[in-house]
């Protein structure tokens, strides 16, 4: 049974006034704010927003961009394995994970809002919350192209204009320097970009394909019609990519001192039998990110890594850890630290 929340006065005044007039949309009776979701549909969110639960870590780095971490009191309960990244956020009540939440924990916090990506978790939440007073909103923020309009769209909703224009005016500059570079390349070299299960890649509308396009990579999965395509060793071996990627899921890599979990995932790509005959392997440009930059907010920092790799001869005074070091400090308010990539990308063949 799920637990019966109050709704706010202006919800339930609109409620009977639907019953009573048929046509009735309530519209002026009580602010909102209609923002275009990832899903490309309108919905329209009371305001004022003041207590939020957050289903993924994207969400809620997105929402310390906008230093409205006051505002969360809730998170996907995965988020206690990296309290050191998240401090006193990792302590607030867990709500299950991302893609299985529990219902009955959210309803017990008494949320104005629940954040969620737009696919997972699916339509449970849009059936059982709001007959509750329950809001949802689903963005992404791990799509770098749909980044920067979700971030200015949330700021509005919460009121913290100022904070997600500074933020996207970073992130505009950094990406159009980037781009800058890259865009001097002769070619366009084929890229295979792996995901967190093998023989996983990255197709189209995947945030890989997107950094992969905004590092001016060819990535070898972009006509396979679909975001995480299953191919075979061999698929891979005839398209003879210059570059790999391997994306690393190490539940943040901001308490690790080493590279080796992430050199042992590289170098299990380098053995893969008859690999050895793919450029990328045979010249040693084959590389693992941990999933903190592999896509998200902090995507950008990818995106840099993978310039670096795909072009060292346009890349070689650039520094992404430099990048990575002013998002951490300046929009994460933590110090910079930790490790992310196999060994460094910067010595990839030039």
């Amino acid at each position: 049974m799920y637990a019966l929340r109050l709704f706010p006065l202006c919800a339930l005044i609109g409620g009977l006034m639907a019953v009573l007039l048929p046509g009735f949309s309530g519209i002026g009776l009580c602010e909102t704010l209609t923002l275009e979701d990832s899903r490309g549909e309108q919905v329209q969110v009371r305001l004022p927003v003041q207590r939020i639960v957050v289903l993924n870590s994207d969400a809620l780095e997105a929402l310390r961009i906008l230093k409205a971490t006051e505002l969360v009191v809730g998170v996907h309960s995965d988020l206690d394995r990296t309290s050191g990244f998240w401090g006193e956020l990792a302590a607030l009540p867990g709500v299950g994970r991302w893609n299985e939440p529990d219902l009955e924990a959210i309803v017990a916090l008494n949320p104005d809002l629940v954040i969620a990506y737009g696919r997972n978790p699916g339509p449970l939440l849009e059936q059982k919350l709001p007959p509750l007073g329950i809001q949802v909103l689903r963005l992404d923020f791990y799509k770098i192209t749909t980044l920067e309009r979700e971030v200015l769209d949330l700021g509005r909703l919460l009121d913290r204009n100022d904070a997600a224009g500074a933020f996207c005016a970073w992130h505009g500059r950094a990406l159009t320097e980037i781009r800058a570079r890259a865009s001097r390349a002769s070619s366009l070299p084929p890229v295979y970009l792996e995901g967190y299960t093998d023989y996983h890649a990255s197709g189209p509308g995947s945030g890989g394909d997107m950094m992969c396009t905004l590092a001016y990579g060819r990535n070898i999965a972009a006509g396979l019609g679909i975001p995480y395509p299953r191919v075979t060793p061999e698929w891979v071996l005839a398209r003879e990519p210059q570059v790999i990627f391997k994306a690393v899921s190490r539940e943040n890599g901001y308490l690790l001192t080493d590279r080796t979990a992430f050199d042992r995932r590289r170098d299990a790509i380098r053995r893969r039998p008859a690999w050895g005959h793919i450029p990328a392997v045979a010249s040693n440009n084959v590389h693992a990110l941990d999933s903190a930059i592999f896509a998200g907010p902090r995507s950008i920092v990818g995106v840099a890594f993978m310039a670096c790799a795909i072009h060292p001869e346009l890349f070689a005074d650039y520094d992404p850890e430099a990048l990575h070091r002013e998002y951490l400090e300046r929009f994460q308010g933590v110090a910079y630290r930790g490790i992310y990539t196999s060994t460094d990308i910067r010595e990839a063949p030039r």
